[in-house]
C-alpha cells in the first residue's frame, strides 16, 4: 500500500467515525422531530413539549465555563450502557407524593433550550439530571422551600454544613460579591459570610447557574416511544 493510500483512507476512516459520531448527533439534536403521545400507551394526546424555566442558555454558559461537567454528569442511562434506576431519586423520584413514580431514563428532548447536551464526562459528584427534585425533596423534609438559598450556599461553600465537611466540590466564592450595608439589607443578600458592616450577593453568573440547576427536573410524563426497557421489565411512566 502506498502512503497516498493509506493516508487516504485513514483520512476515509476518521471522517466516517466524525460523521457517525459527531455531526450526525449534532444535527439530529438540533432537529428533534415533535413525538406524539399514544392515547393507549400514555393516557394523554397531543404533542409531547418538554417544559423547563428559568435560564437555561445563560446558565448552561456558566456551567460549562466553569467545568461543572468534569464531575457531574446529566445523563440517566439506559439499561444497555449501565444501571442507573437503582440510584435513589437519579432518575425522578421514586415516591413523589403528588404523581408516584416518576423516574425514567434521560432523552435527547430533557437538553431543550441548550447549544449543547452536557451529558458530562465523569461522575465524581452526584449526576444532576433530577438535582432540583431531590433539593425540593429535601427543603420539604425540613419545612424549608428556599431551594434558591439552599444552591447559593453549595455554590459558596460546599462543606458548609457539618454533614458535607467531606465534599470534594470546589467552591465558587468568587460568584459573589461582598457589599458595603447602609442602612436597609439589600433583598439578595445571602444569609452566610455576612460581616456586621457587609453581605454576600450573587453575582450575575450565579444567579444565572442556580437558575439553570433549578431547571433540572426532568422527571415530566414523556411518551413511551420515548421510554426503554430496563432491569427486565418496562420502564415505569410518569404519572
Amino acid at each position: 500500500m502506498s502512503l497516498r493510500n493509506f493516508i487516504l483512507g485513514l483520512a476515509a476512516s476518521f471522517g466516517l467515525a466524525w460523521l457517525c459520531l459527531v455531526i450526525i448527533p449534532f444535527v439530529k439534536m438540533r432537529n428533534l422531530a415533535p413525538i406524539q403521545f399514544n392515547k393507549d400507551l400514555d393516557g394523554a394526546e397531543g404533542v409531547f413539549y418538554p417544559k423547563r424555566g428559568g435560564r437555561i442558555a445563560n446558565g448552561a454558559r456558566v456551567y460549562g465555563e466553569n467545568g461543572c461537567y468534569l464531575c457531574h454528569t446529566q445523563l440517566v442511562r439506559p439499561t444497555y450502557a449501565g444501571q442507573d434506576m437503582h440510584r435513589p431519586d437519579m432518575g425522578g423520584l421514586q415516591n413523589d407524593p403528588q404523581r408516584g413514580d416518576t423516574r425514567r431514563e434521560t432523552n435527547a428532548y430533557d437538553f431543550e433550550g441548550e447549544r449543547f447536551a452536557q451529558i458530562g464526562s465523569a461522575r465524581i459528584g452526584p449526576d444532576l439530571s433530577n438535582v432540583a427534585r431531590r433539593f425540593e425533596a429535601a427543603a420539604a423534609v425540613k419545612g424549608d422551600d428556599n431551594l434558591e438559598a439552599a444552591f447559593y450556599a453549595h455554590l459558596y461553600d460546599p462543606r458548609l454544613k457539618p454533614e458535607q465537611a467531606k465534599a470534594i466540590c470546589p467552591s465558587h466564592k468568587y460568584m459573589f460579591d461582598e457589599i458595603e450595608v447602609k442602612g436597609q439589607r439589600p433583598d439578595e443578600a445571602m444569609p452566610f459570610g455576612e460581616t456586621e458592616t457587609t453581605v454576600l450577593v450573587p453575582d450575575a453568573d450565579a444567579r444565572a447557574l442556580v437558575s439553570y440547576l433549578l431547571s433540572m427536573k426532568k422527571d415530566q410524563p414523556v411518551p413511551a416511544a420515548l421510554n426503554f426497557p430496563f432491569a427486565g421489565d418496562k420502564q415505569p411512566s410518569a404519572k
